[in-house]
């Protein structure tokens, strides 16, 4: 990633550390991931079973009354068997600023746009850490200036990108990856400027009653990379794009609606997508302090055929088990069916703590009549189930 050069931005970050020690505060967490793969690899250059170790430490230090803030956090994987995901990454190294009515941060930062639970389509601010996990979740941090305006009839973030974080792809010995291996070295650009590209974003949030209102407009590079084959591998090719999106959630009792929608447009393309549907929590169910949600959710791609996600008319149906207990014991069981075909994807997400200090997780990801013209073709012999062990301080 490209230093931070702005000397504004570093004098404030210096005046901040230079305040009283005693205002610091860090937490984090130090897990160890084992995965295993029931199925035999595609490619013999691909790992079998595989454990990685990894870190991630979070420190904020706050000072003026706790109107202005420090957060720095470093992230860090130690793989077994995937040298591409031995890797690490400032999650986020950003100031804050707090006035009654705006708010301004400079550096590195997550930042997350979004309600469904199968994907999140306005979700674009961030690029994606692939190599952590096939699902997307992961993100990478974003050098960014973002002034939030705050207004009784809703926020209005804007945000500068100055900088592009290109996707990171599991390596040759890696899984989940697709069958031809991708050049990471030389990715290749629809601007001129490459990743020196300046992007624009602005986002508008509301809440009116029971509705929560998000509507957002990106111009810039693309986070979801073409892919060029260039003879012996793939080339990630980003293009420059133009999306506007609508993200509304709705709280009526026991149900949660949910809508995501973009339109996106680029110089050969224009398309829209949107995915669309329900949580209904069961709340203490048989007499206890369980509670059951179901999900369900449609997504939609008019690309059809020719869209680049493997969701373009495909149903998720799900079911969220909450015990409500000391050990905060929680799991997701979700499956993704392709309405055209006869794919499906099934998951499942579990978590428990384990006393005051450690938690295990619990992932896996069962691929399941996958067709040749499939974009998760590349996975139909990754199944696998994972089970990590956090240390948390």
């Amino acid at each position: 990633m490209a230093p931070i050069k702005n000397n504004i931005v570093a004098s404030l970050l210096l005046s901040g550390l230079a305040q009283p020690v005693a205002a610091l505060e860090m937490t984090g967490d130090v897990a160890i991931e084992m995965r295993y793969f029931p199925g035999q690899a595609l490619s013999s250059q691909q790992h079998g079973h595989n454990s990685s170790l990894s870190a991630e430490i979070e420190m904020v230090h706050e000072w003026d009354n706790g109107d202005q803030l420090i957060a720095f956090v470093p992230f860090a994987r130690i793989d077994q068997g995937d040298r591409e995901r031995t890797h690490g990454d400032i999650r986020e190294l950003n100031w804050l600023k707090v006035a009654d009515e705006w708010e301004l941060r400079l550096g590195i930062r997550k930042v997350f746009w979004g309600v469904s639970e199968s994907q999140h389509l306005v979700d674009i601010i961030n690029q994606t850490d692939l190599v952590e996990n096939s699902d997307g979740e992961d993100k990478l941090g974003q050098p960014m200036v973002n002034l939030a305006l705050i207004r009784d009839w809703g926020t209005i973030d804007l945000f500068l990108l100055p900088y592009f974080r290109e996707r990171t792809f599991p390596g040759v010995e890696g899984r989940l990856r697709l069958a031809t291996t991708i050049d990471q070295e030389h990715a290749l650009y629809e601007s001129k400027y490459e990743q020196k590209h300046l992007d624009i974003a602005l986002r508008w949030s509301h809440y009116i009653g029971d509705w929560d209102l998000g509507v957002s407009y990106f111009d810039g590079t693309n986070r979801d990379p073409d892919f060029i084959f260039n003879g012996q591998q793939l080339q990630a090719y980003y293009r420059q794009i133009q999306q506007l999106g609508l993200d509304l959630q709705a709280t009526k009792e026991s149900w949660l609606w949910k809508l995501e929608a973009i339109q996106r447009r680029n110089h050969d393309d224009f398309y829209h997508a949107a995915t669309a549907g329900f949580e209904y929590s069961f709340y203490g169910i048989f007499d206890s302090n369980t509670d059951l949600g179901v999900v369900v959710e449609y997504l939609y791609d008019n690309r059809d055929k020719y869209a680049t996600t493997p969701f373009e008319d495909d149903l998720m149906l799900g079911l969220r088990l909450a015990l409500n207990d000391e050990q905060s014991s929680e799991a997701l069981i979700g499956a993704v069916i392709d309405i055209d075909g006869d794919a499906n994807v099934y998951s499942i997400e579990a978590s428990r703590r384990l006393g005051d200090s450690w938690k295990a997780t619990l992932e896996g990801r069962l691929f399941q009549n996958i067709e040749s013209n499939d974009a998760l073709y590349s996975y139909r012999q990754d199944d696998y189930l994972q089970l990590q062990l956090g240390y948390y301080f």
